[in-house]
């Protein structure tokens, strides 16, 4: 929404050009992050937050295999927003498919942190304390 109304407005020559620091930028990105439960955690530096989502695959990281394993990927989000996805191989199945260009939904817990933040939980809870997430990709789900 926000890129269509810049681009209205940029169109209209209503404006010239949206820096950061424009008062109408701010209120862009206050509308976008009040519909975006991601955007708002972000924005507000939020960490512990269970989030929903889906994202477009944009690189693969190599596995982290100190501790407990994690499938890696950095997603980049409609809102512009790339967030890391910490998916435990110990728990869950790994995407062994996964390429870049795919799309990925979510379901998680996000951790802030000024690159965009990281979801991890993406798989159930074998003690059953904590909610149980999941990652959904060509239409299966992983948890």
């Amino acid at each position: 929404m926000k890129k269509i109304l810049i681009t209205l407005l940029v169109g209209f020559g209503l404006i010239g050009g949206l820096s950061q620091n424009s008062p109408l930028f701010t209120l862009l990105s206050t509308t976008q992050a009040a519909h975006d439960p991601l955007l708002l955690a972000y924005q507000n530096r939020q960490s512990d937050v269970q989030v929903e989502g889906r994202g477009r695959v944009v690189r693969l990281l190599k596995d982290d295999n100190k501790g407990s394993r994690h499938q890696r990927f950095l997603l980049a989000l409609p809102s512009g927003q790339t967030l890391l996805i910490a998916h435990n191989i110990d728990l869950a199945p790994r995407i062994d498919t996964l390429k870049v260009g795919d799309t990925v939904a979510f379901y998680g817990e996000y951790e802030w942190n000024n690159k965009g933040g990281v979801v991890h939980w993406t798989h159930h809870d074998p003690k059953g304390r904590h909610p149980g997430g999941w990652l959904k990709h060509h239409g299966k789900r992983y948890q």
